[in-house]
């Protein structure tokens, strides 16, 4: 409204009151806009005219009467309506500047920010501030007022608290419209005060909490402040970041932030402050923490060039950073030297902090792409600088946290390219290197307090296996040094139980050896007890580390000698009574000895008053004393002095002595001395599995003390096992007693009179009573039913189990088949199938009531009875599992019944409980599937399969069981089922294979167990050959798919259980030196075992026996199916895939069978397919497998020669260059040409041949034909005959060889002519002479750069089985000529010849703009009034480009903005139009769309112009809140920000974005070019808004 009308009015109405009342609206309405701007400019009219209080109170009622209730209306409204909120802020401002005088101002924002601290930013009720609305409303009376101290104060108080709460949209805009405009109110030294207040308000509250949130907080609001900040202006009160301490931890924090943007800012910040320092030239320096001797940064005037070159390096190396590829990223690797450089160089000077060398190191460690991390933690593991005393005392704490962190990650220690299976991963040996180089350049002393602290990391987390053992092999390559005490003990004994709970064994057992190790070595003796170290030692388990007899515990002796007499003494000891300290002083090599002595004495004085009942004490006080006598007893024999180990054990013999005779012993005093007897024959006769050679001296005379207690002992439990247990109690300690005996049978077995009275007197009379217990009087039961007694309970569940232990015992074979203790558990069979009433089986309990429980703890075990109850059930299928397979005492009535009874107890069992349930199976369901109904057999076998399954997760029990189910379901009973005879079984186990199958994919192993088992049972080492064998042998063929799937099985594509396989074959190659080797037995789980165990099968074949020479060609057509299945349906294929693999398995076992296969079925079956596999395409290790196969072929049937003749006369289009499979036969001439007739004939036919293709147009082949040629050219023999019958043949041969061998400025052709004929196929390769195993599998393989996983090493074949002596097809290959070469440059492999496309094909036909010539019409006219011209339709799109800087993406831009109607197009310069790289690419389009200039300096002012106007400002860039583009709406007002190519958006202009949209990406680049961006966003605004319009056409 002009001054002219306000005027006019003014002059009709004298009262401005009353004018102002008539442009009033009711306070629950919604005014229009002209009405609102209308009574704005009246307000500000008459505010020049006129102060009355009058004017000054009507004024205050608009803004509390009209206003505020028009902003909540605003507030609780849909649309949003920026327009009316624009128009009401302005009638706002005027009216607040009218009383300003008044406490209004005070008043109003009091309740602007009570919404602000009540945070109801997502309420839209009537009545209620919206916090936007609040923030502009806020930033309004702030601009329209003068500076008011106490309500700036009020106002940046309540902010600066909103801050740590509110969202980052929020906060930005609190920033942009509140700091902003306070900032801009004050003077200079207001300003100051207000930066300081809010400088000290962040940097506090990151220095209180350092959480990555805050920091990205804090990062954010002093990036949008960085204007002010980073000013030129100096007081007192300023905040100068150059000399805050706390903000450059901040910006170390945002560096390594996990969000890119928060990086952003960090570093935006840092290159500033860099900026500002270099302008003021000042020395400056951090100096804000007084206990800290760190200067993060520091700028001297005198140093400017070698300060402003490393803060570039160091800017450009993090933003290279950020692109996460590693070909970009390896590039500037050698600025990170120069950084460490520099900064190593000048540690004492304190110019460069380490810990910014810190940063870089971390923001690789926590890159997604992990080529990225691995490069980082290589080169920290590589870093020189680090064996300087300083610069590693400055990296512990990082090397401590995030390195042990990045460490944990597996991927890493994948090994090398160029390494092979069992090389020490590449990082592995790094690590050790680091390891050793590192503590060695610490300062003495802190090197003890580090390796503590990493010991004590280490133990803080779950760890991988593979992680952990790598870790701990580089600790224990440190050299010895006392550096730890007990609390290193306790560190590493934290490892030992937190981390390695789940690993794989061999792994675990390994990384056991080398912590050991590791604490031997680092361990100060003289710290630490003897309570200490072997409590310490108690934690390495016998069957995966610390075994007697390993080179392990040999060095644990040898340590104990050395510092014997070392070790603390402390009061508080055991080891540190009044004997010990005597026995030291007077005799330094007695106190391990008496240290022994003593403490075993102490573990069995146990007080005469001690309760009789209870439950057994803890094991790990006899398993530590067990392992320290026999540590005591080594030692002393390693000192060539008696073994002393029968002093040791004189007190357990003397209680051992007193079992049977002494009733009145305490009960657990006997169960201390009978878990130390466990545990010492335990160990014992674990050391003799281990040690198969004779018992050294120890272990003999351990055994023969421990033989002159025998009978007391087994006196004793025979007592106890006879019906003294009554309590529940007294189940756990039934098994020790069980335990105990089955060690004492085990061990003394083979002592005559021993094993004589066992068999003879002990064990009947052992079955006897527990028989008796079983079969008590059916009253006795009846009454006990009532009211069950726990004694009758457990004496049944004693007595059954102490029944299983003996049939085990005679299952292993331990009784003789005639002695009297196998007829007296044979007298079971009475007992479970009785003939005058029902059997037996899955007997339950009566559980007892807590009424008849007389000892306490009984209650608590009471609530464990449902395991008590399946132990007794299947301990009785353990007896009844012993039953059938020796006496077979099951009748054929009874069958049903009992296999129903099995099923039925496989849903009632745990799953470690069923193994004796699939062992009865196993025997009964193949001798019964005739008696027994086809669906009950399905049913048990289905069932058993079920279990297998569910138990998959559990390692412990699924191998056991996994075993037990095979040799029920492929007993060789059903394996001769046929589909005619039981067809649902046979398809039952056809099912069960094909999962089986499937299972072994995701669990390695799995296959192992079946193909074993097979090959075991279709043809057993040592058989005789007969007509029961080939009865055996002839299910192998009803079950070829199991045999066929072998020989193509291979390794698992995971690569977390490859990496698993390698390092474990890593462990295994160790040896000996390694303890776990020899600890941890064999388990067979190699994922080449299938095929080794398959090969070796079929090499055992006997090719004169007609069911073997059946089976193998069979297996031969099945192989060349499988082979002409995969070329079909696939007709190219990559190398390494699934399918090369198969291939080239299908031909390796193809050519193993050949020398065993009939000549007519070779001629008849086998030659064809070889040679149409021959044109098909292939892989070069593959065709190298075809060609050795067919030259063995025609060598042992020349008489078929003409086959190959045919194969260069056939007609194959599409496989042109596939010739060169046959011309690379005809290369090896030598070795057909003297088995063939007419060698004269043949010869000329080769030289034809070869000639023929040498003037193929394809220049491989006609390499082949030249290599032919001469080949067969040189063989003498024919060619003196046959010369002279060539006639002017001869001239063409002669002059073909010679512009071969004289080729010369052709390109590559001579290069590729030499590597050819230097080809292992082509030179050193011989047919015959180098056909082996070793060739075939591992020597074709290396050389055919096949992946190594795919080679089968000798080693695999020597260890995996006993693989049979064949002079036809030995083992190893006698030449080593092969075997010494490495791949050559030339790969023989089809590529094909690709057909020519047409140049000009499917080009799109595009109307030229410029040839409408409206330039030069109409040059007045602007783009927008062309555009209108020509009836183009523009939306309100703006594209902001003034960050980007090359033409030829605004080229691209200018032409995608101007296609889809965009509204204008910024730019930082309009010079870009004039660019010739710009029209290449603009076409003209700059003519036809408005082009705006707004330098990146007035970018920021820009964008608030526009967000005023009720634009939405949206950033192209990916930052964590990104919307996806996807999902995106766009509002019709969008401003598209796009950021720098390299840079993105700057810091300082993120928090001006209303929001952020990416492009959702799949693939590994993860960037695309700003331009195609873009287009995208560009595209889909359009197609949002003008897609519906059908005058927009958008294609």
């Amino acid at each position: 409204m002009s001054n002219f009308l306000i005027k006019t009015l003014l002059s009709h109405y004298p009262d401005p009151e009353n004018l102002i009342n008539n442009l009033c609206w009711p306070s629950t309405s919604r005014p229009d806009i002209e009405k609102i701007e209308a009574i704005t400019v009246l307000i500000k009219e008459l505010s020049n005219k006129s102060q009355e209080e009058r004017f000054i109170s009507k004024v205050r009622s608009v803004i509390w009467d009209q206003c505020m209730p028009l902003l909540q209306m605003i507030s609780s409204a849909d649309d949003g309506g920026k327009d009316l909120l624009s128009a009401a802020c302005g009638l706002f401002a005027v009216c607040v500047s009218v009383c300003q005088a008044d406490d209004v101002p005070g008043q109003v924002i009091h309740v602007l920010l009570q919404v602000l601290v009540t945070r109801d930013y997502g309420n839209n009720e009537t009545g209620r501030f919206d916090v936007d609305v609040a923030i502009e409303v806020t930033a309004v009376l702030l601009s329209s007022i003068s500076y008011d101290g106490d309500i700036i104060s009020r106002t940046l108080s309540c902010t600066l608290s909103c801050v740590k709460d509110l969202s980052d949209s929020i906060i930005s805009k609190i920033i942009v419209r509140i700091w902003f405009t306070i900032l801009k109110s004050c003077n200079k030294e207001a300003e100051s005060e207000v930066l300081h207040q809010i400088w000290e308000d962040l940097l506090s509250w990151h220095q209180r909490d350092q959480t990555e949130s805050v920091s990205a907080r804090v990062l954010l609001c002093l990036t949008a402040l960085s204007d002010h900040l980073y000013s030129l202006e100096t007081s007192q009160n300023r905040p100068d970041p150059r000399r805050s301490q706390r903000f450059f931890r901040a910006i170390q924090a945002g560096l390594t932030h996990k969000d890119s943007v928060t990086r952003k800012r960090a570093l935006y910040l840092l290159t500033r402050c860099v900026a500002l320092a270099e302008i003021k030239k000042e020395d400056v320096f951090t100096s804000e923490e007084p206990h800290t001797d760190e200067i993060l940064f520091r700028w001297t005037p005198e140093k400017q060039q070698l300060l402003r070159e490393f803060w570039e390096d160091f800017a450009l190396v993090l933003e290279t950073l950020e692109e996460n590829q590693i070909h970009v990223i390896r590039p500037v690797l050698n600025r990170i030297d120069m950084l460490v450089e520099t900064t190593a160089t000048d540690i004492q000077g304190g110019l460069f902090s380490p810990s910014w060398l810190l940063c870089v190191y971390q923001r690789m460690f926590h890159s997604e792409n992990k080529a990225v991390m691995k490069e980082g933690v290589n080169h920290l593991l590589e870093l020189k600088a680090l064996h300087r005393s300083a610069f590693a005392l400055a990296f512990s704490q990082f090397v401590i946290g995030p390195l042990m962190d990045v460490l944990a990650e597996s991927s890493l220690y994948h090994r090398a390219l160029q390494q092979n299976i069992r090389d020490c991963p590449e990082l592995g040996v790094k690590l050790q290197i680091f390891m050793v180089n590192f503590f060695s350049s610490l300062p003495e002393e802190n090197r003890g307090s580090v390796m503590l602290q990493l010991i004590q990391r280490l133990g803080s987390r779950q760890w991988c296996a593979v992680p952990l053992l790598f870790l701990s092999q580089a600790l224990s390559c440190l050299s010895p040094c006392p550096l730890l005490g007990s609390d290193g003990l306790n560190a590493f004994r934290e490892v030992l139980r937190c981390t390695m709970i789940t690993h794989q064994v061999l792994l675990r057992g390994a990384s056991q050896c080398f912590l050991l190790h590791a604490a031997l070595c680092l361990t100060d003796v003289t710290t630490v007890s003897l309570d200490e170290i072997f409590g310490f030692l108690v934690h390495f388990r016998a069957d995966e580390s610390l075994c007697r007899g390993t080179a392990l515990w040999k060095e644990l002796c040898n340590w104990l000698q050395t510092n014997e007499g070392r070790f603390r003494l402390t009061d508080g000891d055991l080891g540190s009574s009044v004997e010990l300290r005597t026995a030291t002083s007077n005799s330094k090599g007695a106190s391990i000895f008496s240290y022994v002595q003593q403490r075993l004495k102490t573990f069995l004085t146990v007080p005469a008053n001690t309760d009789q009942t209870g439950s057994l004490p803890d094991p790990g006080e006899a398993e530590l004393l067990a392992r320290t006598m026999l540590l005591t007893a080594d030692l002393q024999q390693t000192r060539s002095e008696e073994p002393g180990l029968e002093l040791l054990l004189q007190p357990l013999l003397d209680v051992l002595r007193r079992l049977s005779t002494n009733v009145y012993l305490v009960l657990h005093k006997t169960d201390k001395s009978l878990q130390l007897l466990l545990r010492l024959l335990q160990l014992h006769r674990r050391h003799s599995d281990t040690e198969k050679e004779n018992e050294d001296v120890v272990a003999v005379t351990l055994k023969m003390h421990m033989l002159s207690v025998v009978d007391s002992v087994q006196e004793f439990l025979l007592r106890r096992l006879s019906g003294e247990l009554r309590e529940l109690c007294d189940v756990e300690r039934s098994e020790l007693y069980l335990s105990v005996l089955r060690e004492l049978v085990l061990t003394y077995s083979t002592v005559s009179w021993y094993g004589s009275n066992l068999q003879q007197n002990y064990i009947p009379k052992l079955t006897t009573h527990c028989l008796r217990i079983l079969n008590e009087p059916s009253e006795q039961v009846e009454h006990s039913t009532q009211n069950p007694s726990v004694s009758g309970q457990v004496q049944r569940v004693v007595s059954m189990a102490t029944l299983a232990l003996l049939c085990d015992m005679a299952d292993r074979g331990v009784l003789k088949s005639q002695s009297e203790a196998m007829r007296s558990l044979h007298s079971l069979t009475n007992y479970f199938y009785p003939s005058s009433s029902s059997q037996h089986l899955n007997q339950t309990l009566l559980k007892p009531t807590t009424a008849t429980v007389s000892h306490p703890e009984d209650g608590l075990l009471l609530k464990d009875w449902g395991r008590i109850v399946a132990q007794f059930i299947g301990n009785q299928w353990m007896c009844l599992s012993f039953l059938q397979k020796t006496a077979g005492t099951l009748r054929a009535p009874e069958a049903p019944e009992v296999l129903r009874a099995a099923v039925d107890a496989l849903a009632l069992l745990p799953g470690h409980l069923v193994l004796p349930v699939l062992d009865f199976m196993a025997s009964v369901l193949p001798q019964q599937v005739v008696q027994c109904e086809e669906s009950l057999c399905v049913e048990a076998i289905c069932a058993s399969w079920k279990v297998v399954q569910a138990l998959s997760t559990n390692p412990h029990d699924f191998w056991s069981t996994l075993q037990g189910f095979v040799r029920l379901a492929f007993n060789q009973g059903l394996l001769q089922l046929t589909e005619e005879q039981n067809p649902r079984i046979t398809a039952c186990i056809q099912q069960i294979v094909s999962e089986l199958m499937e299972l072994a994919q995701v669990r390695s192993g799995v296959f192992n167990v079946l193909i074993q088992h097979c090959c075991e049972t279709w043809l057993p080492y040592g058989a005789a050959v007969g007509v029961q064998s080939d009865a055996v042998f002839s299910t192998a063929l009803l079950h070829l798919n199991i045999l066929t799937e072998a020989c193509v099985y291979g390794p698992v594509f995971r690569r977390d259980q490859r990496l698993v396989q390698e390092v474990q074959s890593y462990v295994e190659q160790l040896g000996d030196t390694c303890a776990a080797n020899t600890a941890v037995s064999s388990d067979n789980r190699d994922d080449q075992f299938p095929r080794v165990c398959a090969l070796a099968f079929l090499c055992r074949l006997n090719p004169s026996n007609r069911l073997h020479q059946r089976l193998m060609e069979e297996l031969v057509q099945r192989l060349l199916r499988k082979d002409a299945e995969i070329s079909k349906s696939k007709v190219r294929y990559y190398s390494n895939s699934i399918q090369h693999r198969v291939k080239n398995r299908v031909w390796q076992t193809l050519l193993l069978l050949l020398h065993k296969l009939r000549p007519e079925f070779v001629s008849d079956c086998v030659l064809s397919h070889v040679c149409e596999a021959g044109f098909c395409s292939n892989q070069a290790s593959v065709k190298y497998l075809i060609e050795w196969a067919l030259i063995l072929i025609l060598h042992q049937n020349p008489s078929h020669i003409q086959n190959l003749w045919n194969c260069f006369s056939l007609d194959h289009e599409k496989t042109k260059t596939s010739i060169r499979t046959f011309l690379s036969v005809l290369m090896h001439m030598n070795v057909l040409l003297p088995k063939l007739q007419d060698k004269e004939v043949q010869w000329r036919r080769a030289v034809e041949l070869s000639l023929q293709w040498c003037f193929s147009h394809n220049f491989s082949v006609r390499l082949y034909a030249l290599l032919a040629l001469k080949r067969v050219w040189e063989l003498e023999d024919a060619r003196v005959h046959t010369e002279e019958n060539l006639g002017g043949l001869t001239t063409v041969v002669q002059a073909c060889l010679q512009q071969a061998e004289a080729m010369q400025n052709t390109g590559n052709a001579t290069k590729n002519w030499s590597r050819i004929q230097e080809h292992f196929f082509f030179s050193a390769f011989h047919p015959i002479r180098d056909y082996s195993v070793e060739t075939i599998f591992q020597t074709f393989p290396s050389l055919s750069e096949l992946a190594e996983d795919e080679w089968i090493p000798l080693w695999k074949f020597e260890s995996f089985v006993v693989f049979p002596i064949c002079t036809a097809l030995p083992l190893k290959n006698h030449a080593s000529d092969l075997g010494e070469l490495q791949p050559s440059d030339w790969i023989q492999q089809d590529k094909g010849d690709l057909e020519q496309e047409e140049r000009w094909a499917e080009v799109q036909k595009k109307i030229t703009p410029w040839k409408l010539s409206v330039q030069e019409q109409e040059p007045e006219l602007i783009a927008q009034q062309r555009a209108v011209r020509l009836g183009k339709l523009t939306s309100s799109l703006l594209v902001v480009a003034s960050l980007i800087d090359k033409p030829t993406n605004l080229g691209g831009l200018c032409r995608t903005c101007e296609i889809f109607g965009a509204k204008a197009l910024v730019l930082d310069s309009l010079r870009h139009i004039n660019d010739k790289q710009f029209q290449a690419l603009s076409v003209s389009s700059e003519l036809w769309l408005p082009m705006v200039e707004v330098k990146p300096a007035e970018l920021s002012d820009y964008l608030q112009l526009k967000k005023r106007e009720g634009y939405w400002v949206i950033g192209v860039e990916q930052t964590s809140n990104s919307q996806s583009l996807q999902d995106y709406t766009f509002p019709e007002r969008s401003l598209l920000l796009l950021g720098n190519e390299r840079e993105g958006i700057p810091a300082n202009l993120l928090q001006l974005v209303d929001v952020c949209v990416e492009i959702p990406q799949h693939g590994v680049t993860r960037s695309l070019n700003v331009h195609v961006s873009a287009a995208l966003l560009v595209w889909e605004y359009t197609r949002q808004h003008l897609g519906q319009n059908p005058a927009a056409p958008l294609c």
